[in-house]
């Protein structure tokens, strides 16, 4: 199955939902849908399943336009951010239940069950009820629920958000080896760069609607064409500059003048905009091709192994990802090191002027 969203868009009212997307999804694939609340992730999937129709545009699977079809005469499943089962029927009865709705004979659904429950490492709680289940079990079972239908679209919307962390660390190991073994089309929403970034495959980034940028995720992630994927790329956010270049220098608007080799040589003079993710900014020197930015910490947030280090650099707010704890004052003065290696410069219109080749391992 291959399903293609040609310029589609929907309305509500007044307001725009879902901007003229383009999308072609291929059977097999892991395709991550990557945005903040109210970008149009939830709203994008409705319309692949059939739950919506478009106020534009056309969906097609295996070249066939499917756009006015009903969602029940689609291949699809779908499983949400809450943990959705039937509390009075076990984990079994729960994982069988569309398999029985569609008339299937008993020995086919015995096998089917089993075949899930095993990919999702349900076998011992077979004859559990949900609520004497883990939540990550729960959502083990309505993921293996919407498996079991052999579906050829699984849309999954922010499975693992209502999860401790704990649980969403073991089920996103788990998932990639699940997807990867179903062989059908599966759309992942996540407001999570990191989490896309764990699942690999393909990431298209959402913003007000828009799809800014689709492809394997690593290369959405290590090449942004745009300032607004950068910035829906990143956790912390993206750190923003502005730089003037002229002939062989540029200035920073943080302080400090660099000299236009690497990324910055090969654009012409003018303004720019710079982006820079936390990790390419510290507070040790590493001696090699970087910056020294004077900075006034804001404030330190200790995650256990490593620091994010807010600072305040004339009238920019920056972010640094520092190894260790890191037990700062607020108001020291520091002097924070960027890796010139690792910028992206965006023209005025927002656009990726230049990229960042030395980001192979970012």
């Amino acid at each position: 199955m291959t399903l293609v969203l040609e310029g589609v868009s929907k309305k509500v009212g007044a307001s725009t939902h879902i901007h003229d997307v383009d999308l072609t999804l291929e059977r097999g694939s892991l395709n991550v849908l990557l945005g903040a609340t109210l970008s149009g992730k939830t709203s994008l999937m409705r319309l692949m399943a059939g739950l919506d129709a478009p106020t534009s545009g056309r969906i097609l699977v295996d070249g066939k336009d499917v756009t006015g079809w009903a969602v029940q005469r689609r291949s699809v499943a779908m499983v949400y951010q809450q943990f959705i089962n039937y509390p009075s029927l076990t984990v079994f009865e729960n994982i069988a239940s569309p398999l029985r709705v569609s008339g299937l004979p008993q020995n086919e659904i015995e096998a089917r069950v089993r075949d899930a429950a095993r990919l999702l490492k349900l076998e011992p709680y077979l004859d559990r009820k949900p609520l004497n289940l883990s939540g990550g079990q729960q959502q083990r079972t309505a993921i293996a629920r919407a498996l079991v239908k052999g579906a050829d679209l699984v849309l999954l919307d922010e499975p693992l958000a209502n999860l401790d962390y704990k649980l969403r660390e073991e089920l996103r190991e788990e998932l990639p080896r699940v997807f990867a073994a179903s062989g059908a089309i599966f759309v992942y929403a996540t407001t999570e760069p990191t989490e896309a970034l764990l699942l690999g495959g393909n990431t298209a980034t959402l913003f007000e609607g828009r799809v800014t940028q689709f492809g394997p995720t690593p290369q959405v992630y290590r090449r942004p064409r745009d300032l607004t994927t950068a910035r829906v790329f990143s956790d912390p956010p993206l750190n923003i500059l502005h730089a003037v270049k002229s002939g062989a220098s540029a200035t920073l608007s943080a302080g400090g003048q660099i000299h236009a080799g690497g990324t910055l040589a090969t654009v012409p003079d003018g303004e720019y905009t710079v982006g820079f993710r936390a990790h390419h900014l510290t507070l040790d020197p590493g001696g090699g091709e970087e910056i020294a930015l004077p900075a006034t910490v804001s404030v330190a947030e200790i995650t256990g192994s490593e620091s994010y280090v807010h600072l305040d650099a004339g009238e920019h707010r920056l972010v640094a990802l520092v190894p260790g704890v890191r037990r700062l004052e607020p108001k020291s003065a520091v002097t924070a090191y960027l890796d010139l290696r690792h910028l992206f410069l965006f023209d005025g219109h927002g656009r990726l002027a230049a990229g960042d080749p030395a980001q192979k391992a970012a």
